[in-house]
């Protein structure tokens, strides 16, 4: 991100590249504090160049995971007690 605001450049607020885009105004502003995206903030709003948006929407992006994500396989409590079980019997059996 410039430190320097160039006024000569186009710029939008964060909303209307919302609209452009179909990014949320939260991720936007988190490229514009990683720097992925070129914009100042005067006050309490961001400001994007028009130009830096432009290429970050042409540049291409892996899509994010498809469908439910897969839960952890879920142990019985007494599966794990059963198997302590006999582990220690085993072990009692050995002495």
């Amino acid at each position: 991100m410039p430190s320097k605001t160039d006024l000569d450049r186009e710029y939008i607020t964060t909303v209307e590249a919302e609209q452009i885009s179909g990014l949320s105004r939260n991720y936007l502003a988190l490229l514009l504090r990683r720097g992925v995206l070129e914009g100042f903030r005067p006050s309490r709003d961001w400001f994007i160049y028009t130009d830096s948006l432009e290429k970050f929407l042409k540049t291409p992006r892996k899509s994010g995971p498809k469908g439910p994500r897969k839960k952890p396989e879920q142990i019985h409590p007494n599966a794990i007690s059963t198997s302590i079980d006999k582990e220690a019997s085993g072990n009692l059996n050995k002495e």
